[in-house]
């Protein structure tokens, strides 16, 4: 209410600054450690990725000397950036595409992603051979559309919506930093779900106290632009952020001197004072250790009671970020018919919990390229343990009452 009494309800910024927008920027650029350099606000996650995009293309644009050919775009199957044209075109996320595919840029192409529980040739394979696989395969993809013509590679640090909550393989995004740095692209990494301490990255030297997924040490690596989103401002208000490096903020400066892009609402003082707010609770009340201590407990608690059930073939995650996926036979991890919507009647039935329980046990269906057959798991940041500790035997229960419900349409070899 202060920035209604006393500052401004709303002024574009391309005008005016407000104190709300500079605090929050000032906060996020100390929170990287000084690695990003400059914040861009919007008012959702896609908005925060065509923005990424569009300063891919200016940087190229305005270094020295320029490169007007980079155009394209790499991103991963089975991903998802948003919903808005060029978020959608950078995203590998089938269903999603298919209607509007005719529309989407065709400036955009896709590897596989850093999933080890499919993607590994066996249980044999190291992670070091599985990510020499996956550099080579991209390295490869540089190569097929000209390694000059690619404007940035875009992935999530732990894929949240399309695969559920895969964290990558140790080295994996060293090996795709130095693939994009061999060719001259930048690189994007999209934290609109799995940031603002979602998945409680673990403290280092260089980051004693993290918040961003790309802090934590399995990462290994900084992007050149980040995005930023759902936990930036907690639901209190329709924020996001886009935040650009040194390097891309440094070419600008001395070209145009500005960014050519812009919305109607950007960088709402509004949305910033509550955004400005909900991170400075993360940081005073230290959830980040919060999320990585009742994550601990909600992985374990999760493994305990799933880890064997019939149609449970990976339970994953990191923090309090974690997902569930079901497949027909544990050996083959063959998936389910889309038809039977596995996930969502899960969903359905979890939301009859008790209401007490119903924030906790939080199974939200992903909406993946074949099938729905994975579940998230996302919980307050401020979660206790006690308050945890009932969610996965309800989770549990939901999901064996769901599949005694479904026996009949389920196919033979899976009743």
């Amino acid at each position: 209410m202060d920035q209604l009494t006393d500052g401004v309800s709303y002024c574009h910024s391309l005008f005016f600054a407000t104190d709300a927008a500079e605090q929050l920027a000032t906060h996020l650029v100390d929170s990287t450690n000084g690695e990003m350099a400059k914040a861009f606000f919007t008012s959702s996650g896609s908005e925060a990725i065509e923005a990424a995009l569009k300063m891919a293309r200016q940087y190229h644009l305005e270094k020295s000397p320029p490169e007007a050919q980079r155009v394209h775009f790499i991103g991963r199957q089975q991903s998802y950036h948003g919903t808005t044209l060029g978020a959608l075109a950078a995203g590998g996320h089938r269903a999603r595409r298919a209607i509007y595919e005719p529309m989407l840029s065709k400036n955009s192409s896709f590897v596989s992603p850093c999933l080890a529980y499919r993607g590994k040739k066996s249980s044999m394979e190291t992670d070091a051979a599985y990510v020499r696989r996956l550099e080579e395969e991209l390295d490869a993809e540089f190569q097929r559309i000209g390694p000059d013509r690619v404007a940035a590679f875009i992935a999530e640090p732990v894929v949240g919506a399309a695969l559920g909550c895969v964290s990558s393989v140790s080295g994996y995004f060293k090996a795709v930093r130095r693939v994009c740095d061999r060719y001259g692209a930048l690189l994007i990494l999209d934290e609109i779900m799995c940031g603002s301490g979602r998945v409680g990255p673990q403290p280092s030297a260089r980051y004693p106290t993290p918040l961003h997924a790309w802090q934590d040490p399995s990462v290994g690596i900084v992007p050149d632009m980040m995005t930023m989103g759902k936990g930036l401002g907690g639901g209190f208000q329709p924020i996001a952020a886009m935040l650009a490096n040194c390097r891309i903020i440094d070419v600008l400066a001395k070209g145009t001197g500005a960014f050519s892009h812009g919305q109607t609402y950007q960088a709402h003082p509004m949305a910033c004072r509550a955004a400005l707010e909900v991170q400075r609770v993360i940081q005073d009340d230290d959830l980040v250790s919060n999320v990585r201590i009742q994550g601990k407990l909600l992985g374990k608690l999760l493994r305990d009671r799933l880890s064997t059930h019939q149609f449970v073939g990976s339970v994953r995650g990191q923090g309090l970020f974690w997902g569930i996926e079901f497949v027909q036979d544990k050996a083959t991890k063959a998936s389910f018919d889309p038809a039977l919507a596995v996930a969502m009647g899960i969903h359905e039935l979890g939301k009859m919990a008790p209401k007490k329980l119903l924030l906790q046990v939080c199974l939200l269906p992903t909406c993946m390229t074949r099938t729905l057959t994975r579940l998230q798991a996302c919980n307050p940041l401020s979660i206790s343990a006690s308050t945890l500790a009932p969610a996965p035997p309800m989770a549990s229960r939901v999901i064996t009452s769901c599949w005694r419900l479904r026996t009949t349409s389920l196919p033979k070899k899976c009743t």
